[in-house]
């Protein structure tokens, strides 16, 4: 399958679970739960205190080499939303890529899932842990803050 045949599926309109493509083009679905959500809710109010511009918003879809990958959140400047905002999956990805870690995660999927998004040419992707704490990476290395964003916490209370 592609994505566009994945959004247009009405099989799969309406599931309870992230769906995401894998390089083969088959079907991941991962089980979403409360909590998971809370925390992607308070990481984009926090992106959109902080951004004197540009949209912070939840559960987008970007093309990679390995499939469609699903961040939990992003943030994506004015001006490159203009090139993404109507396409079916990112063709680039937004500036900041965010995953926050379930119980199904493994460290190996989030270390593949942020190398994926930098290749489309993310320039941070953070990691939030069930305890709220956030990691920044820029493509070379683990930052102290977001360059990005630099008054986001560093941790979320939940």
């Amino acid at each position: 399958m592609n994505w566009q045949e994945v959004c247009a599926n009405p099989n799969l309109k309406n599931l309870p679970f992230k769906i995401e493509l894998n390089e083969y083009g088959q079907v991941v679905m991962s089980p979403m739960k409360v909590f998971h959500s809370l925390l992607q809710g308070k990481i984009e109010k926090l992106l959109s205190r902080c951004a004197n511009s540009g949209e912070a918003f939840p559960e987008c879809a970007i093309h990679t080499s390995k499939g469609t990958k699903v961040a939990d959140v992003v943030w994506v400047s004015d001006e490159r939303l203009q090139q993404i905002k109507h396409e079916a999956e990112c063709s680039i990805a937004p500036e900041i890529c965010i995953e926050v870690l379930s119980d199904s995660n493994t460290e190996k999927e989030m270390l593949e899932k942020r190398q994926l998004y930098f290749q489309q040419q993310a320039k941070e992707f953070w990691l939030c842990d069930q305890q709220g704490n956030v990691r920044f990476f820029n493509p070379q290395t683990e930052l102290l803050h977001s360059e990005l964003m630099r008054q986001f916490p560093k941790h979320i209370d939940v």
